[in-house]
Order: C-alpha cells, then structure tokens, then sequence
C-alpha cells in the first residue's frame, strides 16, 4: 500500500489533489470514550494554501467530545478501488475566521451548507497519507 509518510503539502501528487476535489463522502474515525472507533460520513475538503484539511460539524456532536479527549483520526474517502486516508490529529476551532475558511471549501466541494448557529470547523493537522496507487502512485 503506499503511503506518505511526510506530507510535503507543495508536492502532493496530482491523483490524489485530483481525488480529493470529487464529490465523495468520507468517514471520520475518531476514538471514543473507551478506547473504540467511532466512524461516522462527512464531507472534507483539503486546504492546500493551510495545508491542512477541514471538516464542518455541530458544536455539540459526538465527534467533537471524541475530539476533547482524543485528537487522533483517520479521514478516508473511497471511489470503488481508489482510496486514501488522512491520518493525523484534529482541533476543533469556533472562530468565525476558521468556521467561514471550512464553509467556503465545503461549499466549493459538495454545496452551501445551510446556517447553523452551532457550526463548528475540524482542522485536520495530516501526519501521513495512506492510500491505493490510483492516487498514490509510486515512483
């Protein structure tokens, strides 16, 4: 399988910039209150000019409290054999700067998300990328 172990946000290949541009749905997995996976669908978005990922939710979501505890998790997005997933840590950020970034890129990606006074942005810190040659090629 490959995989990037040091994301160089300058040199991503361009399968998998591509990959993460189409409408797909991902599944978040963060850790719950013991331990177990929780995984749940979203939408992500990559944010090349951060270098980091984004991911809209409710303040109040089980993701979120995951979060608190825990800030590891896996992003995987799947199109039927090409496949990658972002590992890394996520922080939850309330502020209106942070929250406009990851509506916008959602936005561009899937569709206006409708208002929501408990939104809340996940920023995706991306330690490594794993994922099928499709959109890892190697070298």
């Amino acid at each position: 399988m490959p995989a990037l172990e040091t994301v160089d946000w300058t040199t991503l290949p361009a399968e998998l910039t591509a990959f993460w541009t189409e409408y797909h749905l991902c599944t978040l997995s963060t850790l719950d209150r013991h331990g177990a996976p929780h995984a749940v669908p979203v939408g992500a978005t990559l944010d090349l000019d951060q270098h980091c990922a984004w991911i809209i939710t409710r303040r109040g979501s089980q993701k979120v409290r995951n979060l608190a505890r825990d800030p590891r998790l896996t992003v995987t997005q799947v199109d039927r054999g090409r496949w990658a997933s972002l590992v890394g840590t996520g922080e939850v950020c309330e502020d209106a700067e942070s929250v406009a970034r990851a509506c916008a890129l959602y936005a561009a990606r899937y569709r206006p998300p409708t208002p929501n006074p408990e939104r809340v942005a996940i920023r995706v810190s991306v330690e490594r990328i794993l994922g099928s040659v499709q959109v890892l090629p190697r070298d």
